[in-house]
C-alpha cells in the first residue's frame, strides 16, 4: 500500500533504581504507552557526580525500554521524569531514540479503528 503513511515511532529508555520499574510503566502506560521490556543491570558513577546531582548511586539499576508512536513521546517521557525523575526515590534517566523500523507492535488506536471498519463492512 504505497499510500499509507508509515507510524514513526522511538524507543524510550528509561534507567531507574531497582524496584521502581513499575513506575516508570504505570506513569508511560498513563501517558498512552503500551507494554516495555525491563532488564535489570547494574550502575556505576564516580563520587563527582554524586556529589554535583546531590544523589547517592544504588548500583542495582531496572532498565525499562519502550516502543511508542513519535506522536506520544514527550508526552511519555514527560510522565516517566515526573513519576521516577531524579528528584524521586527512583533516581530516574530517561532518553528517546528513534527507531527506523519496527514490525509487530500493537496500536490500539490503529486496532480500534480497524474493529469499527470491520463492524461497518459487516
Amino acid at each position: 500500500m504505497p499510500n499509507e503513511k508509515i507510524e514513526k515511532y522511538e524507543m524510550i529508555t528509561c534507567v531507574v533504581n531497582a524496584g521502581f520499574s513499575d513506575v516508570v510503566m504505570d506513569a508511560a502506560k498513563a501517558a498512552g504507552a503500551g507494554g516495555g521490556t525491563v532488564i535489570h543491570g547494574r550502575g556505576t558513577a564516580n563520587k563527582e557526580a554524586e556529589q554535583y546531582f546531590k544523589i547517592t548511586v544504588q548500583p542495582e539499576k531496572d532498565i525499562v525500554m519502550l516502543i511508542v508512536p513519535a506522536r506520544i513521546k514527550d508526552r511519555v517521557l514527560h510522565a516517566i521524569y515526573k513519576n521516577a525523575g531524579l528528584a524521586t526515590d527512583g533516581q530516574g534517566i530517561a532518553f528517546s531514540v528513534p527507531v527506523n523500523q519496527a514490525v509487530g507492535l500493537y496500536d490500539p488506536d490503529k486496532a480500534e479503528n480497524k474493529e469499527e471498519e470491520h463492524a461497518e463492512n459487516a
